[in-house]
């Protein structure tokens, strides 16, 4: 049988080469186009000023329930089922600050002039504590840290549902709706338990 040429099967193989390279080249700048797309869907998603204005004060709200936490996880001899929930509450409410500051990103607005910072305890949003109680908190240890932490905490979380529910009924964007319905749904879940642990510290 005859051998075909070097030369030839070396052209055979640059083409197919060539081919499948300009294959992945197509298929590439195919998916940065999609992508484009699907980013831009996502910056110019579907909101109104109810939503700004209860995400900005949601942040607010959050963090402050992230720093009640850490005070509370910085003490000594508090109940272990209070550490746990205080733990809990600090871990799920900070991916949603940072989740909540970029929708406001890709809403237009600057996040720090439209919240501006969590320095100002009790700005106003419903159930955040003032600096008086903020400073109770941090004063106490042991058993009184942990009651006063929760009785603070339910009265927060019961502030954040009522901005939640509000937000049901005026809100147009459907991620900030659906993260309203999760906040109404765990926080009062979060109230129950933290009622009964009243009960034992």
């Amino acid at each position: 049988m005859r051998s075909r040429h070097p030369a030839t099967l070396v052209t055979a193989l640059t083409l197919a080469a060539v081919l499948a390279a300009c294959g992945q080249n197509d298929q590439q700048e195919t998916d940065e186009s999609d992508h484009g797309e699907h980013s831009a869907e996502e910056v110019s998603g579907e909101f109104n000023d109810a939503d700004v204005e209860y995400v900005s004060g949601m942040i607010v709200h959050h963090e402050q329930a992230v720093e009640m936490s850490d005070i509370l996880l910085a003490k000594d001899d508090v109940d272990t089922d209070v550490v746990s929930l205080a733990e809990e509450i600090r871990d799920a409410q900070q991916p949603e600050i940072d989740q909540m500051v970029t929708w406001l990103q890709d809403w237009g607005h600057d996040p720090e002039d439209d919240h501006g910072g969590h320095g100002d305890h009790g700005n106003g949003h419903e159930g955040m504590m003032g600096s008086d109680e903020i400073a109770e908190l941090e004063a106490a240890q042991g058993d009184e840290a942990a009651r006063l932490f929760l009785e603070q905490m339910i009265v927060h979380h019961e502030g954040a549902v009522s901005m939640a529910e509000d937000h049901l009924a005026d809100g147009k964007s459907p991620e900030a709706l659906e993260l309203s319905e999760e906040i109404i749904s765990v926080q009062q879940a979060e109230i129950e338990q933290m009622e009964d642990l009243l009960e034992k510290v």
